[in-house]
């Protein structure tokens, strides 16, 4: 995991959520984040990570049942 993912995933404090999530897509994240070519849109990426992290029952804008964190419905934009 790349230093500056990881210090955000901590300073953001969902670092055990990703670490709840399943294999894949911690990998999924990962590689997604570092084909970026362009600064911004790993920032961007890294950005809507966090913020499905966060959320819970999202893995990259789908809904995904298994990393809900209550029985309520995904908002998914």
């Amino acid at each position: 995991m790349p230093a500056d993912v990881k210090a955000l995933l901590l300073e953001n404090q969902v670092m055990d959520a990703y670490r709840k999530r399943p294999h894949y897509q911690r990998n999924d994240y990962l590689g997604w984040i570092a084909q970026a070519k362009r600064p911004t849109t790993r920032t961007r990426r890294i950005a809507q990570m966090i913020d499905e992290l966060r959320q819970g029952g999202v893995y990259m804008k789908m809904r995904h049942r298994p990393s809900a964190r209550d029985a309520g419905p995904a908002v998914v934009d």
